[in-house]
C-alpha cells in the first residue's frame, strides 16, 4: 500500500500528501465530493471526503433526519474513478488534458449502511478491466472501517467538445 505522500517509482503514480482533488478532475463545489487522495498505485485509489451538516442537500432529504443521499455516495465513488484514471493516463506519459470522465454504466449497487452529517467516509477504488476507451472498476465506500455501499461501474475519458 503506498501512501500519498510517497512515489512509487515503479508505478509511476506521483502523488504528494493532499493532492487537490481540483487540480485533477473538472468537478467543483458544491458538486465535488472528494475531500482529499489518501493513497494512490496501480491497484487502487483512496480518497475521502467528510459530510459536512451545513451542506444544502440535508434540507430536503429526510428534513429532522438527515441521511446523506445514497446518489451522492456513488458519485464520491465515480470522482474518486476519475482521479484514478487520470493519474493512470499521466503515470503511462499521457494527458488527460482535453478529456472529461463520464459515467457509462452503473451495476450492482448495494447500499450497506448510512451516512450522516458530520460522517467522514473513505472511498476505495479499484480497475477491473478497460475495453477500448471504458474503464470498469469496482468501487466501496467505508465508514468507521465498514462498508456502507459497494459498486461497479464503468467511465470513459472522452475528448472535451465545445
Amino acid at each position: 500500500m503506498i501512501r500519498a505522500d510517497c512515489l512509487n517509482p515503479v508505478d509511476r503514480l506521483p502523488i504528494r500528501r493532499m493532492l487537490d482533488p481540483k487540480s485533477v478532475i473538472p468537478h467543483r463545489p458544491p458538486f465535488l465530493f472528494i475531500d482529499e487522495v489518501i493513497e494512490l498505485d496501480a491497484e487502487h485509489a483512496v480518497c475521502a471526503r467528510t459530510f459536512r451538516a451545513e451542506e444544502n442537500f440535508y434540507e430536503g432529504h429526510y428534513p429532522g433526519s438527515p441521511i446523506t443521499p445514497g446518489v451522492l455516495l456513488c458519485e464520491s465513488v465515480f470522482q474518486a474513478g476519475a482521479i484514478f484514471l487520470t493519474k493512470r493516463l499521466e503515470a503511462q506519459g499521457q494527458t488527460a488534458e482535453g478529456k472529461t470522465p463520464v459515467l457509462c454504466r452503473i451495476e450492482e449497487a448495494k447500499f450497506k449502511g448510512m451516512v450522516f452529517p458530520g460522517d467522514r467516509v473513505t472511498i476505495e477504488v479499484r480497475p477491473v478491466e478497460t475495453l477500448q476507451q471504458f474503464h470498469f472498476m469496482t468501487g466501496t465506500v467505508r465508514k468507521d472501517g465498514k462498508a456502507v455501499l459497494t459498486i461497479r461501474y464503468a467511465l470513459a475519458l472522452i475528448d472535451k467538445t465545445n
